[in-house]
């Protein structure tokens, strides 16, 4: 998958993907902070998995 919004650049954040920097400028009451925590919450729900009880 391609995604035209996202970077990945090994010398900007150790290589991790970035959102360009538009949103900000879109949305000046965000700051850069708000953006990660929002990715990093987005992220820690991706990994949360819900297991179904196994009766014997």
């Amino acid at each position: 998958m391609a995604f035209v919004r996202i970077s990945h650049d090994p010398a900007v954040m150790g290589g991790k993907p970035c959102i360009r920097e538009r949103i900000l400028q879109a949305y000046p009451q965000l700051e850069a902070a708000d953006i990660d925590e929002a990715l990093a919450y987005a992220a820690w729900r991706l990994e949360e998995r819900e297991e179904g009880l196994v009766l014997s």
